[in-house]
Parts: C-alpha cells; sequence; structure tokens
C-alpha cells in the first residue's frame, strides 16, 4: 500500500507542475478536491451504504472540516503554489520533513504514537536528506520552499488529528467527508480565478488523473494506513514520494538529477526503512519471566 501511494502521490507533483502552467493554484486545487470527492461517492455508497454513510458524516462532521482543511485544502494549495518557483522533485523533497513534525508533534500531543530508538533515527536521517538538498536554494525561491515545510507541518498534524478523532470512522467515508470539506473550502474561489481560454489537453489530462487516481483513490489508501497502522507510520508515505516524483520530473519533465539529490534521496529511503521499522538493527530484547 506504501507503495502504490508514494507512485501515485509522486507523480501528483508532476502533474500540479504542468496543469500551473495556464491554471490558478487555487483553481487547480478546487477542481482537484471535486474530481477526488466524486470519485469517491459511488465507491462509498457501494461499499458502506447510503444510510450509513450519512450517518458518519453527521457524527464526525466536525473532525472531518478540520482533518479536511489540514490534510487536503491548505497544505494542497501550498504546494501548488510553491510549485510555480520550484521544480517538482524538490518540493516533493522538501515535504518529506512532515514525519519529523509528526513525531515532534507526538511528543507533546500522542503518547501512543511517539517514535523512539532506531525509528526516530530513520526520521532524522530522512529529515537530513531534505536538509541537503534545501540547502543553497536562491533567496526568491524561500518562500516556496517555506510554503512547503508548512504543508508539511499541515499533514503531520492531520494524521494525528485524524488517527485519534476518526479511528471510529470507517476510511472511506473519512476519504469522502475530508475531500468534501475541502471541495467547499477551495471550489468557489477557484471558480472566480477561471481561464480565460480553453486549456490545452496535457493540463486537462493533468487535473482529471490528479483528481481521480491522485485524490479520490489514493485517499482510500491513505486513511486506510492511518486506521490500521497508525499516524507515525502512515505519515511516511512522504518519504517514498520524492522518489518516484525525482523520477517522474527528470524523465518526463527534464528536471536536474543532481548528485545531492541522490544522496538526499539516499538518506530518505534509509529513513524510511528505520522509521517503519522494516530495517531493523541490534537483536530483540528477550522479555523477562515475570512479564505477561
Amino acid at each position: 500500500m506504501l507503495l502504490v501511494l508514494g507512485a501515485l502521490w509522486g507523480a501528483s507533483f508532476m502533474f500540479i507542475k504542468v496543469g500551473d502552467r495556464e491554471l490558478h493554484p487555487i483553481t487547480f486545487v478546487g477542481f482537484r478536491m471535486a474530481l477526488g470527492a466524486l470519485t469517491l461517492v459511488p465507491i462509498v455508497l457501494i461499499s458502506v451504504g447510503a444510510r450509513r454513510t450519512v450517518r458518519e458524516l453527521r457524527r464526525a462532521a466536525g473532525p472531518l472540516i478540520v482533518t479536511g482543511l489540514l490534510n487536503s485544502a491548505i497544505p494542497i494549495f501550498a504546494i501548488t503554489w510553491a510549485e510555480t518557483r520550484l521544480d517538482s522533485g524538490l518540493t516533493a523533497i522538501i515535504q518529506a520533513s512532515a514525519p519529523l513534525f509528526t513525531a515532534l508533534l507526538a511528543l507533546r500531543f500522542s503518547h501512543d504514537e511517539r517514535v523512539r530508538g532506531w525509528r526516530l533515527a530513520g526520521l532524522v536521517a530522512g529529515f537530513a536528506g531534505v536538509a541537503l538538498l534545501v540547502g543553497g536554494r536562491p533567496s526568491g525561491q524561500i518562500p516556496a520552499a517555506l510554503a512547503v515545510v508548512f504543508s508539511a507541518l499541515c499533514y503531520a498534524a492531520a494524521a494525528l488529528y485524524a488517527g485519534g478523532r476518526l479511528r471510529a470512522t470507517p476510511p472511506l467515508v473519512t476519504a469522502l467527508g475530508t475531500l468534501i470539506a475541502a471541495t467547499l473550502a477551495t471550489l468557489p474561489i477557484a471558480l472566480l480565478q477561471l481561464p480565460g481560454h480553453m486549456t490545452g489537453w496535457k493540463v486537462t489530462a493533468s487535473v482529471l488523473t490528479l483528481g481521480i487516481a491522485g485524490t479520490g483513490l489514493a485517499y482510500i489508501l491513505y486513511y486506510g494506513l492511518i486506521s490500521g497502522a497508525g499516524a507515525s507510520r502512515a505519515i511516511l508515505i512522504t518519504y517514498l514520494v520524492p522518489t518516484f516524483a525525482v523520477v517522474y520530473g527528470a524523465v518526463l519533465l527534464g528536471e536536474p538529477v543532481t548528485a545531492a539529490a541522490i544522496a538526499g534521496l539516499a538518506l530518505v529511503l534509509v529513513g524510511v526503512g528505520l522509521g517503519t521499522g522494516a530495517i531493523r538493527l541490534g537483536r530483540p530484547r528477550r522479555l523477562a519471566s515475570t512479564e505477561t
């Protein structure tokens, strides 16, 4: 699930870069959220049922609105705006700081989600890769880079919040509810920023693909990870995304891949392995006989 979601969201940065050529960032975000919500409606109604879906949406309306803003509307707009100034691959790499923010926020707000030992070392290693790639950016790109860092903080806060407040809500309903909230927050403004001409087929295809696959279908996987694995592990998807994004950007958009990018991505991958527990160092301790 992590690999599939990483491939989908990695491609999202490429599609955003293409869409930014002709669409205002808020317009792109508004239509992306709306398409994602429309994609989920029939899936949720068939899988969960209309009555239960409405009941769950009403019961969890408040947390769904907060999560929709923190995990969709605000950070996606920040990323879309940032990509008017940054390469798609670099944007994805900066966003990989989200797991570190999750760990820091968990120290204060979620005892169960705290990250210790080698998992914490993995998060630090991943963030070191991000720092390596961000360092030395031109001054004109600093506001855009900070916007991406802010989006990472939003994603981290949303993961912890959703993991605690929406644990009892079916993942499909959570995905639909948050996208509805994000659509209502962005689409009215998006309609005021429509271009005065028909967009090219590449831009149109980017919006459709990103809305349907990169948002609607991907959110099913994401909230399923939060529900089943916890926020600290689900947010680690942002470590896999840069790998795919850099490849897509280099192959399809002609973005440069530097030695620093390769080194940074290597650190990110190590961070994924350690942070998720996929790579375990040292021998496990034996339990004392008095433990139950």
